[in-house]
């Protein structure tokens, strides 16, 4: 374990809240981005083993950030986040080069399974 993961979301709440069910479990929060833009400048600087990625935010969305990311980098492990009824948009990232999403608001054992399974 103790697997680098950056954090990205507008919301400094549900940042906090995926934060505190990684860390728990034994994961290392080694940055935290609000928008696409910071996304990808903390991916490149950090370097993290994953990402977790809103779908919706402000400057740039995630969709954008992930496809930049991925071209960057083509192994990088993205896990979007998702409010309910974006289903559409989930396609897009899985097809964009996302490996999976979790979905708002999130469940412990949803965030841990994903995470886990991306890494794997």
């Amino acid at each position: 374990m103790g697997e680098k993961i950056l954090v990205v979301d507008d919301a400094a709440f549900m940042r906090m809240m995926i934060k505190d069910i990684l860390e728990k479990n034994g994961f290392e929060i080694v940055g935290e981005a609000e928008d696409g833009v910071q996304a990808l400048e903390k991916y490149n600087e950090l370097n993290p083993d994953l990402v977790t990625l809103d779908i919706t935010m402000p400057e740039k969305d995630g969709i954008t950030a992930l496809k930049e990311i991925v071209s960057d980098d083509p192994e990088a492990k993205v896990v979007m986040c998702s409010a309910m009824g974006q289903q559409a948009m989930v396609i897009d990232a899985i097809q964009a080069g996302a490996k999976d999403f979790i979905v708002k608001p999130f469940q412990a054992d949803r965030v841990l399974e994903a995470i886990k399974k991306v890494l794997e």
